[in-house]
């Protein structure tokens, strides 16, 4: 009987048992990752290590997983042996050491494609309206907004800031569209996202919805929190601190350049620049935080996730300063790149035109320079 038995049969018994082998040893990978993963416990490592890689505390990513678990999908073809909180700590992994998915998926035992489908899913869960709304708090009563000017104040003598503007390159890889849009000064691809924070360095806005071709003061002029503040200022006095890349308005005060020294005006921009630093500061300790968004590391994702990421490790810092989590430091090569890779901005509002929204700024900024010329100590 066996002179019958065909050459062709022969090699598809072979190719199913190839199929077969193959199936068991992906099977076995898999059970072999996750049996590792039960071993080592993150939950388990010391305190101190466990903020190192994942930059939050222990109580934070339980408490975020809490967050989150309405909000996230199950697969059961491709993620349902991992539990919510590997799931967010591999995305956290991430976006702290801006490490590319193979390393990341070796360090947290996940595989290299699982990670990216992790990844997705949690930035997505991330930047849920109701999760973005929770932890990314504009102020918006009367009472929330002088809070916030009290703490500025307080910290910094100057009257009536609800936050300091500012914004920062994120590096991305080369858009399939539109690419010209994303090339920034510097000669790299970017996002250009706008961030404000209080004097907590808690960031209360970002936009990271633009490209790296437009600059901070374009980003500003289109922003619905400038209609909003202006409306705000028809009956209360507030504004933001901007640098000079920004144009002077009535709820927009910038530094006054080439002040006379020891005049009102130069004391004025004195206090300026040291409390609207608090937004630089602000930056890199985002940036020392989720390296993913240093120059340096660059976003391999297209412009809508990248802004997404983004959005995602504002969350997390804001979450790390509310449980007052260490923050690591940058080399300072990183520093100096990172400076170094941000575009100038250019001073708006020198040579322009003398409008009415322009003249309205300089009577504000006049007022308030006299204001704290009566107020320094000594007077």
């Amino acid at each position: 009987m066996y002179e019958h038995y065909s050459e062709d049969t022969r090699m598809c018994d072979e190719y199913e048992i190839f199929e077969f082998l193959e199936t068991e040893y992906r099977i076995e990978k898999k059970n072999r990752r996750r049996r590792i993963r039960e071993i080592n416990n993150p939950f388990e490592m010391d305190d101190r290590e466990f903020v190192n890689l994942y930059r939050l505390s222990k109580d934070s990513v339980l408490s975020l997983c809490e967050d989150l678990e309405p909000l996230m999908k199950t697969n059961p073809q491709r993620t349902s042996d991992l539990t919510l909180e590997t799931k967010v700590l591999t995305a956290v992994y991430v976006y702290a050491h801006g490490s590319n998915q193979k390393p990341t998926g070796s360090a947290q035992q996940v595989a290299q494609q699982t990670v990216s489908a992790v990844l997705a899913e949690v930035t997505t869960a991330l930047n849920h309206i109701e999760i973005r709304n929770k932890y990314i708090k504009f102020p918006q009563t009367a009472t929330e907004r002088n809070t916030n000017k009290l703490r500025f104040y307080e910290k910094f003598g100057i009257p009536d800031v609800v936050g300091c503007i500012d914004g920062t390159h994120i590096a991305i890889v080369k858009p399939n569209q539109n690419e010209d849009r994303y090339f920034c000064q510097k000669n790299y691809h970017s996002l250009n996202v706008q961030l404000i924070c209080n004097a907590d360095m808690d960031i209360i806005s970002v936009d990271a919805s633009h490209p790296g071709a437009n600059d901070d003061s374009f980003i500003w002029s289109n922003h619905p929190l400038k209609t909003y503040l202006e409306n705000l200022s028809a009956t209360e006095s507030l504004w933001l601190l901007g640098d000079s890349g920004y144009p002077l308005r009535k709820t927009m005060m910038t530094p006054i350049l080439n002040a006379h020294p020891d005049s009102p005006e130069a004391y004025y921009t004195e206090k300026h620049v040291k409390t609207r630093n608090i937004i630089e500061r602000t930056i890199g300790i985002l940036k020392a935080r989720f390296r993913c968004l240093l120059v340096r590391r660059a976003l391999h994702y297209q412009p809508q996730i990248a802004g997404c990421i983004a959005n995602a490790c504002v969350i997390l810092h804001n979450i790390c300063n509310t449980a007052n989590i260490a923050v690591p430091e940058l080399t300072e090569d990183e520093v100096r790149q990172e400076a170094f890779m941000q575009p100038e901005n250019l001073h708006v509002d020198s040579d322009g035109p003398q409008n009415r929204e322009l003249q309205t700024g300089i009577a504000t900024r006049q007022d308030l320079v006299a204001r704290l010329w009566q107020l320094r100590p000594g007077d």
